[in-house]
């Protein structure tokens, strides 16, 4: 057993030290690739993005090519990263997993409560692996959420500026200046980039990128069709704000209503796995009989893919998109 623990051990230090030299490139090339890109932005050789309102009648790409259009990891990684807000880079997340998944390696060598020791160690595993990710994901949603609620108000604040006879890159430089983060980073970018000469829709589109939410799409639509026909900004304005106030109010309606559905699941999901520590920490005989048991193990097994499968079935029915 020590020679194992010794050569898992020799594993993990060689694979950290892997990771910190390809992270070290990584963060070299990433920091030429944001000058790069900065420059070729404003020089304008970008092509022209559309963005759209609403969404194609095209059917869904679903089961194995979701995946494989899925499997630009590292681009899913920074997007991520950067609409949570934080200062990381993908090899920074890719060593929180590593170093997260160690703990849960030596927690499944300790209790192996599945099928055999190797699918112990690896479910825990890849359970305390996911942390890190799971965390950048709770991060991300909770900007966003701010990011929804804040922008109906920075847009009242824009159409009174323009009401007073503000240009409008006078009026979006005095709302980044005045409305709290996370959105005064945003409209800063924006006007920053306007500011070293990108196009004012190639700004905007990237403002849908970082923010991926609809009301951001209307606005950046919205802002390009009144600069391409004319029209009074001052009352577009005012009628988007409002629009999303009411999509905003909804939203919470549906939120509210299915709240008793995810507090089920919730604790349905957590329940079992309290439930199972504590009996652990009590009365440790109790459950290794069970795990010792060739029949055990597998209502064990059984016991989790439920849970798991719960969770999902729950989730998916008190989801309500607005």
């Amino acid at each position: 057993m020590s020679l194992m623990l010794a050569g898992i051990f020799l594993l993990v230090f060689a694979l950290i030290m892997a990771i910190a030299v390809f992270g070290f490139l990584y963060r070299q090339q990433h920091r030429q690739k944001v000058v790069k890109d900065m420059l070729q932005t404003v020089a304008g050789n970008r092509p022209m993005p559309v963005t759209k309102l609403l969404k194609d009648l095209a059917p869904e790409v679903s089961g194995f090519s979701q995946i494989l259009k899925s499997l630009n990891v590292a681009d899913h990684l920074q997007s991520s990263i950067k609409q949570a807000g934080l200062t990381w880079t993908p090899s920074t997340l890719f060593m929180a997993t590593v170093g997260a998944a160690v703990p849960g390696f030596l927690l499944g060598l300790r209790f192996p409560l599945l099928i055999n020791e190797v699918l112990s160690c690896l479910a825990m595993a890849v359970a305390t692996a996911s942390l890190p990710y799971l965390y950048v994901r709770v991060k991300r949603n909770k900007r966003m959420a701010q990011l929804e609620e804040q922008f109906p108000e920075a847009l009242d604040f824009m159409a009174r500026s323009v009401r007073a006879g503000h240009a409008f890159m006078i009026s979006l430089s005095m709302v980044g200046e005045h409305v709290p983060e996370p959105l005064s980073t945003e409209l800063v970018t924006v006007f920053n980039e306007i500011n070293l000469g990108a196009p004012i829709g190639t700004a905007l589109d990237n403002l849908t990128t970082r923010v991926p939410l609809l009301d951001f799409r209307f606005f950046t639509s919205t802002v390009m069709l009144q600069r391409q026909t004319g029209g009074n900004l001052n009352e577009i304005l005012n009628r988007l704000s409002h629009v999303i106030r009411e999509r905003f109010q909804l939203k919470g309606a549906v939120k509210a209503a299915s709240a008793h559905g995810r507090l089920t699941g919730l604790i349905l999901t957590i329940l079992p796995v309290v439930t199972a520590l504590l009996l652990l920490a009590v009365a440790p005989g109790y459950l290794q009989g069970m795990a010792k048991d060739p029949d055990g193990k597998y209502l064990i097994v059984g016991a989790a893919v439920s849970v798991l499968l719960g969770n999902y079935f729950i989730r998916r029915i008190i989801k309500i998109k607005v």
